[in-house]
């Protein structure tokens, strides 16, 4: 729509040298504003390259609010959220500035809402919307930071000189402002970064946008309609400072409500979980439409049916969280990315540069009170093991120390702006009337934030170290420093404080220094909580929270409502790292890096101390991960350098979780013992990621991973690598086929460390096993082949059997459980004791008339595959067995053999009875 059709031309400028130019410098000014409120922070960016504003934005509900709602006591913790007004339906942006009830014309309206409900957001769609055209009602809009207008001060300056240097283009068209009547609209977001004083004798009067006046008299007077008394405008504030417009110059309130409705959450989910990834991650990971699908299922199902996530996500703000979480646990992280990173650009993302009251001259930063607060009640919670907390729970962590009339005050505002944002109501069946943090891994990142930055101290402690310094300069006369801190400690610990100093000054330095021993001690005592073991994994407690999925298991011993805090180290270590040190310096809560380095070293006396022990495999992905948080490979080293086993057997390992391995394990120089990676749901792609792990090896388990031919590529590059020194590799029960095999023999061709291979179960069949028979020679290092149950025939088998025996270094070969007729198996047998220096072929459980020595193992295979194997197949090669085993009794007279006979079959009948077949 163009300016110069709705303005007369007599309230042109005689400036103005041509007709269009009011409407070319308004285009360029829409132009601008759309690149700068396009622009995104790095933290949304990471969702995908076709992630904009206006594909995922959803409209908060904006309830409409009267001055009495306003002036109505708060709710002793103004957690519950008040149900809409009767008569009063949702507002939509375009109906802001309607007519009110009474049919009066409404210039100004205030919405407000506390931190999380979206008020940047909404904002920012606005004048996006207004950009491309999508407001009508309004021909000029001028957006202004409240933040950005108190950072100047009381110098003075005109409204067309803050208009000019902010908007460039609208130099030329600032005399039509007054014209523009009701058609023009300010936008004035954060009002509680200012500290209005509306009363004349503080602000005088001015109605000339050309007189320089202070930024913050300016607002006034637009405010009270003195100046550009036609003009629109919308405020957005926390609720605390609502009450700094008076009443009267307000024509609506409208309060933000967030994503009260279940539907809205269900819409932004659905519309910022689809979005394109931003391309393949380590290895080429890249998660599918469908899998995007199926995450956006079960969290819409977890909504409908776990209330708490619901009334966690009535905040956009954790909708956005939620989301960010997802996008880590499973698509493709971005390098450096952590847990803690994300948690902490959240909180960057609702809290940077906010100050808890800007009227109050301590200026103290919103975050860093929270930290102090909420990171107390955190804390305690994590200590003595609960999530559910009373009001007098709440009130004694927000009231403790609370002394004076101007903290109480800024309790007051903390209350009213910023305790929803992390404490929810609990909705859950038998704890109504507690309080939970908004979603639960907060509670662990608020507590692992009380204890890094020191809030948690003895009385000692808070002596502080300048009386510690002290102490050292004034020796033996310790009088001044008893009056410091007799004011700090009980009058029962001054003779003693008073002897401590006396005889020995500086420990008493040494005590004050003791918070760095408590870090490690609380982070090292909850990572190695032995009630805590056998737990699914840390990143699957997760996930499981989000998706409502199976929870944590609990450790049997437990009690039912014992609570898993391990999230909590993972966060202590990762507040220490150096980007998170960044970011909580931007906040308000800065980490010396001499207290990093102090902490961390303190931790790795602790880690050396109980990190030795052998952990389960949930337990010990937990630690890797913490180390991951952590970002110090140097540390992680050091750390990590008496590992000689990774067993993460049964650990679903997401590509995430190969990313985690691999970045810790991967630069690593000492030697791996065993890796051993065992039904683990591992996919080519998690291969090559954890290809530098590999190498360091020595046994890898691969073994029931569903493996297929492709895997074989990164397998061949395996071998061939000439840092390879892999002597055992186990990829039994991997649909391999006899194209992979193909691959794995270029890669045994070329490869000079590997002894031991199993091929057990793979699928090669008649043609795997003559590929293998053809090209065995290639390879001169091998000693043991286990190419059991891989329903190959006699010829196959007997042609394998054949190059073994003539292979160089070839011990061993298992052939057991394939589809081999008595002659072949009396072939084996007789080709294994043909003549010295051949492969002995384990056929049978027998040997002659004797018990073969390897009858252990292949009932240990069987045992160990019970669930996997096809029952009826493996059921028939038992029996075929027990028959041999029967004969070989019947045809000797020796009585050892008979007893040896004896028990192995009754080893075989025990085996036959679990699958069901007669044992008897």
């Amino acid at each position: 729509m163009r300016w110069g059709c709705h303005l007369p031309r007599a309230s042109w400028s005689p400036g103005l040298r041509r007709v269009l130019q009011p409407a070319e410098a308004l285009q360029r000014h829409r132009h601008n504003l759309a690149e700068w409120f396009s622009r995104l922070p790095r933290e949304e960016r990471q969702f995908g390259p076709t992630f904009a504003l206006d594909t995922v934005h959803v409209d908060p509900v904006i309830r409409e609010s009267t001055p009495d709602e306003l002036l109505r006591p708060l709710a002793e913790l103004a957690l519950e959220h008040q149900p809409p007004s009767a008569g009063l339906p949702p507002l939509a942006l375009s109906q802001l500035f309607d007519p009110d009830a009474c049919g009066r014309r409404v210039q100004t309206v205030v919405l407000y809402g506390t931190v999380g409900t979206g008020k940047s957001t909404l904002v920012r769609k606005m004048v996006l919307d207004w950009c491309y055209g999508r407001l009508p009602a309004f021909e000029l809009l001028i957006p202004f930071s409240c933040e950005d207008l108190s950072s100047l001060g009381p110098a003075p300056a005109s409204l067309c000189q803050l208009v000019a240097q902010r908007y460039t283009p609208l130099k030329e068209i600032l005399p039509l402002m007054a014209a523009a009547g009701s058609r023009l609209l300010f936008v004035l977001h954060g009002l509680e970064h200012l500290n209005l004083n509306f009363s004349l004798a503080s602000t005088g009067l001015c109605s000339d946008p050309e007189k320089p006046e202070a930024p913050a008299a300016i607002i006034i007077n637009l405010l009270r309609k003195y100046m550009l008394p036609e003009a629109s405008i919308l405020v957005t504030t926390r609720p605390s400072a609502i009450g700094r417009i008076p009443s009267k110059y307000v024509g609506r309130y409208g309060e933000i409500c967030g994503f009260s409705d279940t539907n809205l959450q269900k819409l932004y989910f659905q519309l910022r979980l689809n979005q394109p990834d931003c391309g393949p991650g380590a290895g080429g990971v890249s998660v599918t439409p469908a899998q995007r699908d199926h995450l956006v299922q079960m969290l819409t199902r977890n909504l409908e049916g776990h209330h708490q996530i619901a009334a966690a996500c009535f905040l956009p703000s954790y909708c956005w969280l939620v989301c960010a979480t997802l996008h880590f646990l499973h698509a493709p992280t971005p390098a450096g990315q952590t847990l803690t990173s994300i948690y902490t650009s959240f909180l960057r993302l609702n809290f940077s540069g906010e100050m808890l009251d800007s009227t109050d001259p301590s200026k103290l930063s919103l975050m860093a009170y929270a930290a102090r607060t909420m990171g107390k009640l955190a804390y305690e919670g994590v200590s003595s093991r609960k999530t559910y907390f009373s009001e007098e729970d709440v009130r004694g962590c927000l009231e403790a120390g609370v002394q004076t009339e101007e903290e109480f005050q800024l309790l007051h505002v903390f209350r009213r702006d910023a305790l929803r944002f992390f404490l929810a109501p609990c909705v859950e069946p038998g704890h109504t009337g507690t309080f939970v943090f908004t979603v639960p891994a907060m509670q662990e990142y608020l507590a692992a934030l009380y204890i890094v930055l020191g809030l948690r101290k003895t009385t000692l402690q808070r002596v502080g170290k300048e009386v510690a310094e002290l102490v050292g300069r004034v020796g033996e006369d310790v009088s001044l420093v008893l009056g410091i801190v007799a004011k700090l400690l009980p009058l029962r610990a001054l003779p003693l404080l008073f002897n401590l100093l006396k005889v020995v000054p500086r420990v008493f330095g040494r005590v004050v220094g003791k918070s760095r021993e408590a870090v490690a001690q609380a982070m090292v005592l909850e990572m190695f909580r032995e009630e805590d073991y056998y737990n699914d994994d840390v990143l699957d407690q997760m996930g499981a929270s989000i998706l409502g999925v199976e929870g944590p298991r609990r450790h049997p011993d437990e009690p039912p409502d014992d609570e898993v805090f391990e999230l909590f180290p993972m966060f202590m270590g990762g507040l220490l790292s150096a980007h998170n040190r960044a970011v909580l310096a931007q906040l308000g809560c800065p980490i010396k890096t001499l207290d990093a380095l102090e902490n961390a070293q303190a931790i790795k006396k602790k880690l050396g101390k109980l990190g030795r022990q052998v952990l389960p495999p949930s337990e010990l992905l937990d630690h890797l991960f913490f180390h991951y948080e952590f970002q110090n490979q140097r540390f992680s080293a050091e750390v990590l350098g008496s590992l000689r086993q990774l067993n993460l057997a049964g650990v679903r390992m997401t590509p995430l979780k190969c990313t985690v391995v691999a970045t810790v394990l991967g630069s690593g120089r000492h030697a791996l013992d065993e890796v051993n990676l065992a039904s683990c749901q591992l996919d080519p792609a998690g291969l090559r990621t954890l290809m530098p792990v590999f190498l360091r090896a020595r046994k890898l388990g691969l073994q029931l991973n569903s493996l297929g031919p492709e895997a074989c590529r990164d397998l061949r590059d395996l071998l061939l690598h000439d840092q390879c020194q892999v002597t055992t590799l186990r990829l039994s029960n991997n649909p391999l086929m006899a194209a992979g095999v193909a691959l794995l023999l270029e890669g045994l061709a070329g490869n000079t460390s590997l002894k031991h291979l199993s091929l057990l179960h793979t699928g090669l069949g008649d043609e795997g096993l003559e590929l293998l028979a053809a090209q065995l020679d290639r390879n001169q290092q091998l000693q043991e082949l286990n190419v059991a149950y891989n329903g190959a025939g006699d010829t196959a088998a007997l042609a394998l059997a054949k190059a073994a025996w003539k292979h160089p270094s070839l011990e061993l070969l298992h052939l057991y459980f394939n589809e081999l007729s008595s002659e072949c198996r009396q072939a084996l047998r007789d080709l294994g004791s043909a003549a010295e220096g051949g492969a002995r072929v384990v056929v049978s459980l027998t040997e002659g008339t004797a018990v073969s020595e390897y009858w252990s193992v292949i009932l240990g295979e069987v045992q160990r595959n019970l669930n996997s194997w096809d029952r009826g197949r493996v059921r028939r090669h038992l029996e075929l067995l027990l028959r041999d085993l029967e004969d070989n009794r019947g045809a000797t007279l020796n009585p050892w053999r008979k007893a040896q006979l004896l028990r192995v079959e009754g080893e075989v009948r025990a085996l036959l009875e679990q699958l069901g077949g007669p044992g008897s």
